[in-house]
């Protein structure tokens, strides 16, 4: 992922500025409570004032549709977004040229002209077109209630996450206004109620905008908005989509009637607002759904339901998931404040609750943005307000697309890996014409990028985009699915796309004639320039990790199916003759296969590709190969702890994986801080990425539980800072769950339960012992047992 708004742009003044402010804090928690009410829950984000800016609004969604509520009292905004409205079509990036030019390519790589060759890349090499397509918005509904001028008190607006329910209350001349908002998975519609504490004051505008050139805003009947249209081009792609977002109004105790392309009420006790969305997309290469048939459809199965059942179910299908998992870091006089106070002061203010809330938050938004039937989470999850998002809003899977599915098997969250595995299957299929026809190779590769229409050729210029391993990365997702449920009808519906990638990369990888190894040639160590004219070149160390660990796990999967014997030989053949890792001349890891890093154009860059093997692999051990992880150490000293949002996140769960934890919550401090957390506690990169958000919630995982095949470590990196805690639900590899309680730094309390029957080695304090699991059985784990 590009810098684009990075530490580097960020000017001292308002890196300061923030700082001041919490510096000017902490307020009295204890006299804002005595003026608020009473104590807030600790699983909701609450705020004195609307929300002024769109990292200031709260998110909700259904997996495919979105919102994003700003509070408003006179005129209260709801963003919206549906996870298929993209711009563009259907469309063939491969170049016809590569195939033909990559072999002078590699030759130029292997002689060292790197910037001929970046130029040669782009030439002749690179995807036609050059960009991929956006993630667009739906548009905007207002609500504006003119009639609101009188001073207003008792403002809180907030976010129950346990609930998945956005609420504004406020008071205006005597009258308590409320507005709920949620976005139900079971009925597939937003929905809204607006009430008053007299009867009568309900009254105001509703309509409809959106930033897409080809739509229109139209009444039905006297209780119905429609807005539809056709989703922008991109480039020279046309438009292929056609969408709609169809509003009903129910009033109740007054009346509503058309006005032109808008809705007014009048005198009404209640307001229900059901919005639905939807696009014609049915598939990367199908266009031919109908939104029209889809959204009325769905308004007319919601109208018939009051909005308390609406609610109720949306509220009971989200705790299905949500509730497994339950935190305790800890508690302070500073969880009484405004969730947007605490991020202000929270480097500076004992706050471990405001962890375990962010540890929440990032499950909740996943749970809201990437559902069974949906797209997968994409660099903004599911929330764009733009028709120029930062960096498209695509899926970036040099690391960012990766990261934002981190927590979710640990987590236990494995229904929302769902839409990834679809989007793998796809680019499986698209792939493989890249594959064919780029590369002349079997099987299938994906690139740094993917967008709606699952392109997978090389994209935005050769130094970024001309990194064979996208696909290769996404494999492990399919593999850690299988390992944390351990079933095996899955694993045969995923092994050929396993095989197909390890295919690729049997076909394509080159004799090094430096060493004889074999190496990935061309490629570059994710964005990352080398120091010596370009970012292209063989053999960078990501690629050497990710291709073990594909390798690795395809071999399992072909002897646990009892399939391809001789392909998995050939398989585990060529891993051996893979380059190894290097340990440079400072003490560090290597990330090329010379040893350049002091050399590289950033010292300080975000990406850390080359540590892939200690995390999210499990390659590099601090108890298994120690040398190595000592390599590691020094490769993040020499890199630095501040850095972008999702790259602070990396680094938190690397030096969680090290085992210190004073040092990993020093990481997360900077992490949850206002430079890198926005007031809604969405992620700075800045601008707003998610990945930043689903890496911090599987960075605490990481400090309290890590697990490796069938090893499983309990408080590896226990913060000084949680001194008491615990945490239940959390998932371990073969269908494990551990709950776990800790007190002055110490385990008092854990068990271990299995669907499966086998072994397992749990670790704790240097100490291990052996569990034997049977299915459906707690199994307590007592702290003396490790001593003994």
């Amino acid at each position: 992922m590009r810098l684009k708004h990075g530490l580097a742009d960020m000017t001292r003044r308002g890196a300061l500025g923030s700082l001041s402010i919490a510096a000017a804090l902490p307020i009295t928690p204890r006299a804002w409570t005595a003026a608020r009410g009473p104590r807030p829950s600790p699983l909701t984000l609450w705020y004195t004032q609307p929300a002024a800016v769109w990292t200031e609004a709260l998110p909700v969604g259904n997996g495919r549709l979105g919102a994003m509520v700003f509070g408003g009292t006179a005129h209260e905004r709801l963003q919206l977004n549906e996870d298929s409205l993209w711009g563009g079509g259907p469309y063939d990036p491969v170049n016809p040229a590569a195939k033909a030019n990559l072999p002078e390519l590699r030759r130029m790589i292997f002689a060292g002209q790197y910037a001929e060759a970046e130029a040669f890349a782009n030439a002749h090499v690179m995807a036609t077109p050059l960009r991929q397509a956006s993630y667009k918005s739906v548009g905007d509904l207002a609500i504006d209630m003119p009639g609101l001028t009188g001073a207003t008190t008792e403002y809180r607006r907030s976010l129950d996450i346990d609930a998945a329910l956005a609420e504004t209350r406020f008071t205006i001349d005597g009258v308590t206004y409320t507005r709920q908002v949620i976005a139900s998975p079971i009925d597939q519609v937003i929905a809204v109620r607006l009430s008053a504490s007299r009867p009568g004051r309900i009254a105001g505008r509703l309509s409809f905008t959106s930033p897409e050139k080809a739509s229109q805003s139209v009444s039905e009947g006297t209780d119905t908005l429609v807005l539809s249209g056709r989703n922008d081009p991109e480039g020279a792609i046309p438009g292929a989509l056609r969408f709609e977002a169809r509003l009903r109004a129910r009033a109740h105790g007054g009346k509503v009637r058309a006005e032109g392309n808008a809705l007014v009420v009048e005198g009404a006790d209640e307001l229900i607002l059901l919005i639905a969305m939807a696009t014609s997309y049915r598939r990367y290469n199908d266009v031919s759904g109908d939104p029209t048939a889809i959204t009325r459809a769905q308004i007319a199965k919601a109208s018939a339901r009051p909005f308390a059942a609406i609610a109720a179910d949306a509220a009971a299908e989200h705790r299905r998931l949500f509730r497994r998992v339950a935190i305790d870091l800890g508690r302070t006089a500073a969880a009484d404040l405004p969730t947007d106070v605490r991020i202000k002061q929270s480097e500076t203010v004992a706050d471990p609750a405001l962890a375990a809330l962010y540890f929440q938050y990032g499950r909740y938004l996943l749970i809201s943005c990437s559902r069974p039937g949906g797209q997968p989470a994409n660099l903004q999850g599911l929330w764009n307000e733009s028709p120029h998002p930062p960096w498209g809003g695509k899926y970036t899977i040099n690391i960012n697309t990766e990261m934002n599915y981190w927590p979710a098997e640990p987590a236990a969250l494995p229904e929302c890996v769902e839409p990834l595995i679809q989007l793998v299957r796809d680019i499986a299929e698209t792939g493989a014409r890249t594959a064919r026809e780029m590369y002349g190779a079997r099987g299938w590769v994906c690139h740094h990028n993917i967008d709606l229409w699952r392109a997978t050729a090389p994209i935005d210029g050769a130094k970024f985009g001309l990194w064979p391993m996208g696909g290769a990365w996404l494999c492990t997702h399919l593999w850690a699915h299988y390992d944390y449920n351990r079933d095996r009808a899955y694993l045969a519906s995923v092994y050929p796309i396993l095989r197909g990638a390890s295919l690729f990369f049997l076909d394509t990888l080159q004799v090094d004639p430096r060493t004889g190894h074999l190496v990935t040639n061309p490629s570059m160590s994710p964005e990352n320039g080398h120091g010596h004219g370009s970012s292209l070149i063989y053999a960078p160390t990501m690629d050497m990790e990710i291709l073990r660990d594909l390798f690795d796990q395809t071999v399992a999967a072909a002897d646990i199916l009892g399939q391809d014997a001789d392909l998995a030989k050939q398989v585990a053949d060529t891993r051996a003759r893979l380059l190894p890792l290097q340990i440079g001349s400072q003490g560090q890891l290597q990330e090329w296969p010379m040893d350049w890093d002091m050399e590289a154009n950033d010292l300080h860059h975000r990406h850390v590709s080359h540590l892939y093997g200690l995390f999210p692999s499990h390659q590099i051990d601090v108890v298994r190969t120690p040398e190595l992880a000592q390599a590691v150490k020094k490769s993040l000293e020499i890199r630095g702890d501040k850095a972008t949002g999702w790259a602070t996140a990396w680094r938190l769960n690397l030096w969680a994986r090290l085992g210190d934890g004073d040092h990993a919550y020093a990481i997360l401090s900077f992490l949850l801080g206002p430079e890198r957390t926005y007031p809604n506690m969405f992620d700075a990169h800045p601008p707003f990425q998610i990945d930043g958000n689903f890496g911090g919630t599987s960075g605490i995982t990481e400090m309290l539980m890590q697990c490796q095949d069938d090893i499983i470590d309990l408080l590896p990196a226990l913060p000084s800072a949680w001194p008491t805690g615990s945490v239940s639900g959390l998932r371990a590899r073969g269908g494990c769950t551990i709950d776990l309680a800790w007190r002055d730094g110490k385990l008092v309390r854990a068990t271990i339960a299995g669907k499966e029957r086998g072994r397992r080695t749990v670790r704790y304090a240097g100490h291990s012992i052996v569990v034997d699991i049977v299915p459906g059985t707690a199994v307590p784990l007592r702290p003396a047992r490790f001593a003994a």
